[in-house]
């Protein structure tokens, strides 16, 4: 239980500056990074030598959070989170059945620092500090200072000796004691990425929120930047970092609306704890498809990216770059629908806008023109034909036996064949186009493709169910024809560099909404860079490209490389087996060959034909090693074939590596593999590819792989 302290026993000691955070069922303090203590160091001296007087508020973790000097509190900036203790720490403690150090509070730090100074300035030591809460420190020697449990008595000595395991080890300053500290981050900022998650309102198997996921994520990244991303001694600019913030939608939809106590209300009593997870996970599936909760969903995910950002550029006024954005799972297809209907020119918003309101009103006055009963047809269409200037046209029409009825079959090669000209003949079909669909009524929900005809069927035995209130909505398809449900999809506050979906379903649902193929010339009108990113055991996710690649053509995904280089040692097994085995049936054949044209002996020119055979199986054996040398140059080559727009002509359907242990039961490793994302390594190092890539900052060469790629 000594401490072994290297120092001289008055040397002064450096405080260090930590923050609580609850862990199973109780506070566990943690230290923030030397940069971040020295902050509060400063400001607090500053403070004190002021008198304490006024607030004193310093950002910390990356401007992230703020701590308040005065009230000792840590508060989150960017989300919703409990405010924290902080301590300006001196001296620790930890027991015997504890693994790591914590904190005494400041008054017990200064009250042991000035009995500690007391001691060695009279070198008088075996002394006794009696502490607020009870216990009582020894300090036996410089070197050796335990802690007592409290006793009822405090003049009486305990009836039984003291268990070690009641004892604590005390130690004065951070020298002393085994705590990693955290690393500092850069204050300057490269790149902003927002991360949208999927359902449920937990993001891995230790049941987090996205916002300890995030910050694991961006821990890993700093991680990676230091270590791949080359840094000039000398240039122009310093290398920073890249800040990934938590978009969350979950809590809005589960609380502000209601559902919750709406699918109480429904929900059966049995096997509650199954039910009650689908109704908080599976059903977000089934909201994002409501128009009314996909509209709430679409809503709480725009306006938080644009609140982020806005607070973000504030607290970051020197902040020149890029933005992009990342989902998971669902959170995936939320951004991709929201990147789909965004609109390149803010003024562009303002003219649809006209324009729906100027065909509203064409309609209505087109309705109270066309709204007429079958007896007065004939009388009808010369009203309408000369109200819109085409009267020269109704003798041709009447000539020919043309009435309203008829009028509505007719096609343009019809009308072509009329003698109407082209400009004419254009303005009949879209007062015909127009005059059917006022004649139809109110329009019922219509769905993209076969949807469309069942839905019509549906009218015929339709059972009108009253209700308290109704949602009239209906489906869209956009340029690429993804069948989208209609609703009001928000503008962002700005464009991004990339979208990078993880463990994306985002083909499935494309392909359900009756999407067969997107046309390869289509990009996301304000995001010119996509990534599907998915393991390849994800049961959630769905490959993209087959969607855009040209009919009979395959291509497997781009597989992303380890971040300590190469591939994984059972993926280069896998590899080296097959092209021995390729070799050997290589060889055999060859072998074959040559035996099976060998000349009969008793036929002339033995040599000659022995040449032949050895000359033919020479030359198969170079073909054959020239196609294996051109297969070796296609699969390099594949991640620069050109598939479609949506990543500017790039690849976008990158692929994970497999750990070992998964290979030998996919089923088991499902789950799992679908939250890997968070602490994936080679994910992160994709995505940091791609921002510095943009930004012309060369990488170092990947590391070589070592015994952690296994």
């Amino acid at each position: 239980m000594a401490s072994t302290s290297g120092k001289s026993p008055a040397e002064p000691v450096f405080p260090h500056w930590f923050y609580s955070q609850p862990a199973d069922g109780k506070d566990s303090w943690l230290p923030l990074s030397y940069e971040d203590s020295q902050k509060l160091e400063e400001a607090h001296t500053l403070s004190t030598l002021r008198g304490g007087e006024g607030e004193v508020v310093v950002p910390v973790e990356g401007r992230r959070y703020d701590v308040s000097l005065k009230e000792r509190r840590r508060r989150a900036v960017y989300w919703s989170e409990p405010p924290s203790e902080v301590r300006r720490c001196l001296w620790f403690y930890k027991g015997n059945k504890e693994s790591t150090y914590s904190p005494y509070s400041e008054a017990t730090s200064q009250l042991l620092e000035e009995a500690y100074l007391e001691a060695v300035a009279q070198n008088d030591w075996k002394k006794k500090v009696e502490l607020p809460t009870g216990e009582t420190v020894f300090l036996q020697s410089p070197k050796v200072i335990t802690q007592l449990p409290s006793t009822p008595d405090k003049d009486k000595q305990p009836a039984s000796p003291i268990d070690n395991t009641q004892l604590r080890v005390v130690e004065r300053g951070m020298e002393n004691i085994q705590l990693e500290i955290p690393e500092g981050e850069p204050d300057t900022v490269d790149h902003l990425v927002f991360m949208v998650h999927g359902i449920g309102p937990a993001c891995d198997l230790r049941m987090r929120p996205l916002i300890q996921c995030v910050n694991d994520f961006r821990s890993v990244s700093l991680g990676l930047i230091n270590s791949h991303i080359h840094h000039p001694e000398a240039g122009p600019r310093r290398i920073g970092r890249v800040e990934f913030l938590p978009v969350t939608w979950h809590g809005v939809l589960h609380s502000d609306t209601g559902v919750d106590r709406d699918m109480e209300r429904i929900t059966l009593p049995s096997i509650s704890l199954l039910r009650k997870f689908g109704n908080e996970t599976i059903l977000d599936l089934f909201f994002y498809n409501s128009p009314t909760y996909c509209q709430v969903i679409l809503d709480t995910v725009s306006s938080e990216i644009n609140r982020l950002h806005t607070l973000f550029l504030q607290r970051q006024p020197h902040f020149t770059g890029a933005v992009s954005l990342a989902g998971h799972s669902l959170g995936s297809l939320i951004l991709f629908d929201l990147l789909t209907n965004q609109r390149t020119d803010p003024a562009t918003e303002d003219m649809e806008k006209e324009e729906e309101e100027e065909e509203k009103e064409s309609e209505s006055s087109l309705q109270l023109d066309v709204h007429v009963s079958d007896s007065d047809c004939s009388e009808s269409l010369e009203d309408i034909l000369r109200e819109h200037g085409l009267e020269l046209h109704l003798r041709t029409l009447q000539r020919e036996q043309v009435d309203t009825e008829a009028l509505l079959l007719c096609t343009d090669r019809d009308l072509k064949d009329l003698g109407i000209p082209l400009g004419p003949r254009k303005k009949i079909l879209d007062l015909v186009k127009k005059w059917k669909r006022s004649r139809a009524g109110p329009s019922l929900p219509v769905v993209n493709g076969q949807a469309a005809q069942e839905t019509a069927d549906l009218t015929q035995h339709r059972t009108h169910i009253p209700e308290c209130s109704t949602a009239t909505f209906s489906y869209q398809s956009s340029a690429v024809g993804i069948g989208q449900v209609s609703v009001n999809y928000p503008q962002l506050a700005f464009s991004p560099q990339a979208f990078f979906a993880l463990g994306s379903p985002i083909g499935m649902f494309l392909t359900v909404r009756g999407l067969k193929r997107i046309e390869p010339s289509y990009s996301l009108p304000t995001c010119k860079s996509f990534y599907n990113i998915y393991h390849p055991y994800d049961p959630v996710a769905f490959r993209i490209e087959p969607l855009v690649a040209p009919e009979g053509v395959e291509l497997p995904p781009v597989q992303m490389p380890h971040y300590k280089g190469r591939k994984r040692m059972h993926l280069e097994l896998k590899d080296n087996l097959t092209r021995v085995s390729s070799e050997l049936l290589g060889s055999l054949r060859t072998v074959w060959q040559v035996f099976s044209k060998v000349p009969n002996s008793k036929l002339p020119l033995v040599r000659q034909g022995s040449d032949t055979a050895i000359y033919t199986s020479a030359g198969t054996q170079d073909e054959r090693m020239e196609a294996q040398c051109a297969g070796t140059g296609q699969e390099a080559q594949r991640k620069d074939v050109k598939v479609g727009m949506l990543n500017g002509g790039r690849r976008f359907d990158y692929v994970l590596q497999e750990k070992p242990i998964e290979v030998f039961n996919q089923y088991l490793f499902a789950i799992q593999s679908h939250l890997c994302y968070w602490e994936s390594e080679d994910t992160a190092l994709l995505i940091l590819k791609e921002i510095y890539e943009q930004q012309k900052v060369p990488f170092r060469p990947t590391l070589q792989q070592g015994d952690g790629d296994m």
